[in-house]
């Protein structure tokens, strides 16, 4: 991995110990968190998505393996009785940050006091959300009724403290373009949490293992950023230009809260009238139908934010970057999705473990949720970074009601009826989502074909040989040789059909190239 670019100077900031944010020159005041300029963004943007895919595949090897270890040491009500819990704890989670973090990346220019402000209002946030799961944990025990679930809401809420605390270093990280410093914070921090969890488990403690895995990687991520950056916020200041940062953050706020209705709205119908068990299974499904995507999302999504909010005023070079970054998040997207259907038992079976297996079949149905989430999220980040707040949260509010019909719908018939209901939901979803993100910029209808059609095409190539493998292999190998094999045949053939018969292996060596170039001097 190469070398993280040297961070650029904090301008009129004195950051030693004790400084408490002081600024030494107060006619740089407002320039206080100078941004990189364009050619630099290109490069960052360019290099930062490289080093953050393989950074994000590290993490999916490691978050796999101990998905594998847990799966077998604890059982689904473990992992039940915490997504019950965790229903709750992400739903709080959504004003954790409240929306200042995005502020302080999507803004052109933050001065000194405006961050310090922001620190400390992301500060009482969270230690008003961990008192406030205290509140409703006897509501959970409630709703659930399942008395196990106060102490695993209170403990779980601790984690809202140290989110707070790193809320606005993360933010400043990621607005210079650091990505290589994020990426190295993330692994360390899932690394300790696994152990964490790993351990606990090991010892018995059930599904314990799992409340503290979820803790230890909030302190390790807070301890990372303040060590990466240690710089100190000054004291809150009222009128120092803030307010459209909070305005900002308030809609962005309520716009996640709306999705959160539509994409946890499963798991609290499922936990409700279904029981522990059931969204146990429900639960490993969707974290394996979805933590592919949800990586090569995070791993694009920070740089992406970053660099099209420093060219939002200029709409030909966002659109040409954005074409360009959906295309590249969508190739290295389509060959893992196709996976799911081909070898869903084989996949469950080696990751989850034999016992299991009813986990297959609602995997499979969730194969068209991961698709759409892969061509959807991408979207969203167009949106926000050019600062259309309000059509984000008119777009989440519009499409949230089907999401929530078509579970209904499927409620009856348990977590297989849930999981082809979303499907069914999101996949009618996509085009009036298209449509209304991209109206306004200069992406066509044409520009967004011309982006997906290679991807799409040699995707269906790899899948249509996958499945010859499936039919001549899936009687004749072991579950893991068989599953090593098919994977490998699906993406070789769509790597050689994008790469090469396409034409597009120029693209990548570009890419390269671009991310080992050394900045002009």
């Amino acid at each position: 991995m190469c070398c993280e670019p040297a961070p650029l100077s904090w301008k009129g900031v004195n950051v030693s110990a004790g400084s408490r944010g002081a600024v030494s020159n107060p006619s740089s005041q407002n320039n206080a968190f100078m941004l990189p300029g364009v050619e630099e963004v290109k490069r960052r943007s360019i290099r930062g998505g490289v080093i953050a895919v393989c950074a994000q595949g590290a993490k999916l090897v490691l978050q796999t393996a101990t998905t594998m270890l847990l799966a077998r040491m604890l059982t689904a009500e473990d992992f039940g009785l915490q997504g019950m819990s965790a229903v709750l704890i992400g739903f709080v989670a959504l004003f954790k940050e409240a929306g200042l973090a995005s502020a302080t990346i999507q803004r052109r220019e933050v001065t000194e006091e405006q961050i310090s402000t922001l620190f400390w209002v992301n500060v009482a946030v969270g230690a008003i959300l961990s008192m406030l799961t205290v509140i409703l944990a006897p509501v959970v025990v409630g709703f659930y009724g399942e008395p196990r679930l106060y102490w695993i809401t209170v403990v779980s809420g601790v984690s809202f403290v140290f989110s707070g605390l790193a809320a606005q270093h993360q933010a400043l990280i990621m607005r210079k373009m650091r990505f290589v410093t994020l990426a190295k914070i993330d692994l360390v921090s899932l690394t300790v949490s696994s152990a964490v969890g790993v351990a606990l488990a090991w010892l018995d403690w059930h599904y314990w293992a799992l409340v503290a895995m979820a803790i230890a990687g909030s302190i390790i991520s807070a301890a990372g950023v303040w060590l990466a950056l240690p710089w100190v916020p000054g004291r809150p200041r009222r009128r120092c230009g803030a307010e459209s940062m909070l305005h900002f953050g308030w809609i962005a706020t309520c716009t996640d809260i709306v999705v959160f209705v539509a994409w946890n709205c499963d798991n609290i119908l499922l936990g409700r009238f279904w029981g522990a068990d059931a969204l146990g299974l429900y639960g490993r499904a969707c974290q394996l139908a979805t933590l592919p995507i949800k990586q090569l999302n995070a791993a694009l999504s920070g740089v992406a934010f970053s660099a099209l909010s420093r060219i939002q005023d200029d709409a030909d070079r966002v659109a040409k970057s954005f074409l360009r970054g959906y295309f590249l998040l969508l190739s290295l997207t389509i060959p893992i999705i196709i996976t799911y259907p081909l070898f869903a038992e084989e996949i469950i079976r080696v990751v989850l473990g034999p016992k299991w297996m009813e986990v297959a079949p609602i995997f499979t149905l969730l194969a068209p949720t991961a698709l759409v989430f892969a061509v959807a999220n991408p979207l969203s980040l167009l949106v926000m970074s050019t600062g259309r707040v309000k059509r984000a949260f008119s777009i989440a509010a519009t499409t949230t009601p089907l999401v929530i019909v078509g579970i209904l719908l499927g409620l009856g018939h348990g977590p297989k009826g849930v999981a082809l209901g979303y499907s069914l939901a999101m996949v009618l979803l996509i085009i009036p989502i298209t449509a209304w993100s991209k109206h306004g910029t200069r992406i066509t209808w044409g520009n967004l074909w011309r982006a997906t059609k290679l991807p799409l095409l040699s995707g269906l190539l790899a899948g249509v040989v996958g499945l010859v493998v499936k039919i001549t292999l899936s009687d004749v190998l072991a579950p893991l040789p068989y599953l090593l094999i098919g994977i490998v045949v699906v993406f070789g053939v769509y790597a050689w059909a994008l790469l090469i018969a396409l034409g597009q292996k120029n693209l990548y060596a570009e890419l390269l190239t671009e991310m080992f170039r050394r900045p002009e001097r």
